[in-house]
C-alpha cells in the first residue's frame, strides 16, 4: 500500500474540528468540573489549539482572565476567530512560554501533552508560571484503551498496510495512562497529583460522517489516510466499513475517553 511519509499535521483548524475538536469539546467542561478549582481565576490554556478548553473555562469558570498558547498559526487563527478579545493569544511553544513567573491561578492542557516533545520541561514551565498553590492539569485521549474511533481506523489500516501499525497512537502513547501521567506529574514536582477517566459518546449519523473527517488531513490517521494513492484509500474505506459496527439504522455509536492529571504547585 503505497504512502507518503505521515507527520503529525496539525495546521488547518476547520478540519481538525470536524476530525477530534468536536469530541474534545464536550471532554474539556467535564474535564474542569472534575479539575474542581474556585471561579475568579487567572488561567492558562498551553497548546489551546482552536480553542475548546478555553471557550469552556469562559463558559463555566467565572475567570478574571484566560490567556493561550499555540504553536501551530492555523488553529491559533481558528481559536482566535472564534473567542477574539475574550481570550489573549500567544504563539509559542510549550516548552518556552513567554509569560512570568507566578501568573496564572490554574494552567491546563488539552490534548496536547502526548504531542509534547520534551513533556518534562513543558510540565517545568507550565509550574514557572502558576502561583504557589496553583493547578495544574491536563488531559489525553486513552488512545491505548477506548479512543474508538481511531481504534477501527488503524485495525483495517494495519490490516492492509502493517506499515501502519507503527503510527497507531495506541502503542505509540501507551505510557499515557493514568498511573503514567500521574508519576509524570510527581516527577515534575507537583504534588496531591492525581488522575481521572472522563467518557464521551462519539455519534455518527452514517459510515459517510465517520469517514469524511480522514479526509482532512489534520491529525495522524488523517494525514496517514490522505497520504494514499486513491486506490489504496477506497480499500481502507471499504474495510472499515467493513468493520464498524453499525445501529440498524446506519448511524455509528462509539465511546472516546480521556485520561485527566491535575497536580499542585508547591515551591
Amino acid at each position: 500500500m503505497a504512502h507518503d511519509p505521515v507527520p503529525d499535521t496539525w495546521e488547518q483548524g476547520p478540519a481538525y474540528e470536524r476530525y477530534v475538536g468536536r469530541w474534545s469539546r464536550q471532554v474539556a467542561p467535564r474535564f474542569l468540573q472534575w479539575l474542581r478549582v474556585p471561579t475568579g481565576l487567572r488561567w492558562l490554556d498551553v497548546g489551546c489549539g482552536t480553542g475548546a478548553l478555553s471557550a469552556a473555562i469562559l463558559a463555566t469558570c467565572a475567570p478574571t482572565s484566560v490567556d493561550g498558547v499555540e504553536k501551530s498559526e492555523g488553529f491559533l487563527e481558528t481559536a482566535v476567530g472564534e473567542l477574539g478579545s475574550r481570550v489573549t493569544f500567544h504563539r509559542a511553544d510549550a516548552a518556552a512560554l513567554p509569560l512570568d513567573d507566578a501568573t496564572f491561578d490554574a494552567v491546563v492542557s488539552g490534548l496536547v501533552l502526548n504531542f509534547l516533545p520534551d513533556l518534562d520541561t513543558a510540565l517545568a514551565e507550565m509550574s514557572r508560571v502558576a502561583v504557589d498553590g496553583g493547578v495544574i492539569g491536563g488531559y489525553v485521549w486513552d488512545y491505548a484503551g477506548r479512543m474508538e474511533l481511531m481504534q477501527w481506523f488503524w485495525q483495517a489500516a494495519s490490516e492492509l498496510d502493517p506499515r501502519a501499525s507503527a503510527l497507531d497512537e495506541g502503542p505509540r502513547f501507551e505510557d499515557f495512562t493514568p498511573e503514567g501521567l500521574t508519576w509524570r506529574f510527581a516527577s515534575a514536582g507537583l504534588v496531591d497529583a492525581e488522575a481521572g477517566s472522563i467518557e464521551v459518546p462519539t455519534r455518527f449519523e452514517d459510515f459517510d460522517d465517520y469517514w469524511t473527517p480522514f479526509l482532512g488531513g489534520q491529525g495522524v490517521a488523517p494525514a496517514y489516510a490522505m497520504s494514499l494513492d486513491e486506490t489504496a484509500r477506497d480499500r481502507l474505506r471499504e474495510r472499515l466499513r467493513e468493520l464498524v459496527p453499525t445501529e440498524p439504522d446506519g448511524s455509528i455509536a462509539l465511546v472516546a475517553r480521556a485520561w485527566a492529571v491535575r497536580g499542585v504547585v508547591a515551591r
